[in-house]
């Protein structure tokens, strides 16, 4: 269901005029307004959900669906090299628009584009109490 006070499904349902790169039924593909590089696209659902934990499961196996055919527009309209993927959710996580959305970043050997934070090392003993806690919750 569409929020009328959501400016991203203002854009992603045309009550804001955009750059659409493509549309269907669920999604609307458009060019960031405030790219990092040329051709940064951004997949929006029509209907309103916060982040990916509030994404339908439907929708969320068509947005993979969705993604893979732009990436490979955009590889060869573009000639690149690659493509980030990049999904926030929460405000911790750099989220600054409530309204899921998928960004899709067009790459360049040597671009010098860094999307990644610094890895660090995996505390092993962490690791297992995690592990633990994972399966539990998951095999429910």
């Amino acid at each position: 269901m569409k929020d009328d006070s959501c400016i991203f499904c203002k854009l992603a349902n045309g009550d804001i005029k955009t750059n659409i790169v493509y549309e269907d039924e669920t999604f609307t593909a458009i060019l960031d307004a405030s790219p990092v590089v040329n051709g940064h696209t951004l997949i929006i659902p029509k209907n309103h959900c916060k982040n990916l934990l509030d994404l339908p499961q439907n929708e969320a196996s068509k947005l993979m669906m969705t993604a893979q055919k732009i990436a490979k527009a955009m590889m060869e309209e573009l000639n690149l090299d690659g493509i980030n993927l990049i999904q926030n959710n929460g405000e911790a996580a750099g989220q600054s628009v409530f309204h899921f959305h998928l960004h899709l970043i067009p790459r360049k050997s040597n671009d010098n584009l860094n999307c990644f934070p610094t890895p660090g090392t995996l505390d092993q003993t962490w690791a297992d109490n995690y592990l633990k806690a994972m399966k539990e919750k998951l095999a429910k």
